[in-house]
């Protein structure tokens, strides 16, 4: 299963806390989409302390690049760092 996998591959970045939903058949059919999956991605980690928001994602999307865009069309991304609270 693609969230198992992604789960998985978050756990380089140590995370505190992590939150995967499957946004997919909210997409179905839409213009552009390959057939990849459609997430929303909510992590917290110590590792994005003092890291830009840009930096953030990048991090998340080095871990999850291979599946790009072919099983994961499109991400949305929230990265906090332990010092930070949920909003």
């Amino acid at each position: 299963m693609l969230r198992a996998e992604i789960e998985q591959r978050l756990q380089s970045l140590t995370p505190e806390h992590i939150e995967i939903q499957d946004d997919s058949d909210l997409h179905r059919g839409h213009a552009g989409n390959t057939g990849g999956g459609h997430f929303t991605i909510t992590v917290k980690s110590s590792l994005f302390s003092g890291k830009s928001q840009i930096m953030r994602h990048r991090m998340v999307y080095q871990c999850l690049q291979d599946l790009m865009p072919h099983r994961i069309h499109a991400l949305s991304i929230t990265a906090l760092s332990t010092d930070e609270s949920f909003i």
